[in-house]
This record gives structure tokens, sequence and C-alpha cells, in this order.
């Protein structure tokens, strides 16, 4: 269900990027100053992120790659909120309560994203599995080296033809 406004609006948005152009322009142009020339061209980086909305929502909703997806969906919202609902910007206080209800509502969706992003699905996280699997060789060492400190002074008494002895 997360994923259904980012499908509709980045599928909307890749076929008519001229209409949010506009909005965009004054974000375009802060990130292509820090970031990149290529994104000069701001109908191009419009599209390219409604790209983005699109493939990354489809991928969250069929349930592939869903931290991955999820992670590019955040990502994509930042500058998308930014450009958009500017309620700061806004003379009219009409406008002003509409596009602040936007931008928190755009804030929540960044937050339900983080989560979906953070989810393992039950599953460990890499740096879960990474902690067990220093712990189990650094116990496997510590075996193998009571078991060398054990068994050389029975090699030697092996090697020497001599039987061990009992206990």
């Amino acid at each position: 269900m997360l994923a259904s406004v980012y499908v509709y609006s980045g599928f909307h948005t890749l076929r008519n990027p001229a209409a949010v152009a506009p909005a965009a322009e004054a974000v375009i142009g802060k990130i292509s100053e820090k970031v990149s020339p290529a994104l000069a061209n701001t109908e191009q980086a419009v599209r390219v992120n409604s790209a983005v909305q699109l493939v990354a929502g489809s991928l969250l909703a069929a349930g592939r790659l869903p931290r991955l997806s999820a992670f590019a969906l955040a990502c994509s919202l930042v500058p998308t909120t930014l450009a958009g609902h500017r309620f700061w910007k806004c003379e009219d206080p009409e406008e002003r309560a509409r596009q602040q209800s936007h931008f928190l509502k755009n804030l929540s969706m960044l937050g339900g994203l983080l989560v979906a992003a953070a989810d393992t699905g039950g599953r460990p996280s890499l740096c879960w599995r990474a902690r067990y699997t220093a712990g189990t060789a650094r116990r496997e060492a510590a075996l193998v080296r009571r078991t060398a400190k054990f068994s050389a002074p029975c090699a030697k008494v092996v090697g020497k033809g001599l039987s061990l002895p009992r206990r």
C-alpha cells in the first residue's frame, strides 16, 4: 500500500514532466550545483526522479528488494517534497495550510519508508550476522588452541612408541 502513491505519481510525472518542472526548478538548481551539472536540465531530472519512483515503487509493491526500494523511494521523496510543497513561501493562508499538510504527509511517508528500509523481515541484520560469525570464529579458534595444547604432549608420547596413560 505504501508503494501505490509512488507508482501512480511516478507514472504520471514520467508521462508529463513539464507540469512538474517549474516547481522543481529551485531544488534541482541547488542540487545540480553540488552534485552534478548533468542535472542542469530540470525536465530530465524530473524524469529520472519519476522513473526511480515508478521502478522502486513497483519493486516495493511486488516485495522484490524491499529494503533497497524503500531506501530509493525515501531518497527521491526528499527533493520531491522540498520542490512541491514549499509552504513557507506561500502568502495565502489557505494555500499555506494545504501545502503544509502535504509536506507533513510526505514527512510521515518518509518515516514509513525509513522503517521499511530498516525492516529485515524477521531475518537478522548484516551487522548481527557479522558479529555472530566473528564470535563463532573466535570460539572455534579457542577450541583449536585448546585441542592443540592438549594434543601436543600426547603426540610426543605416541611418537616415542609409548602408550598413553589411562585415567
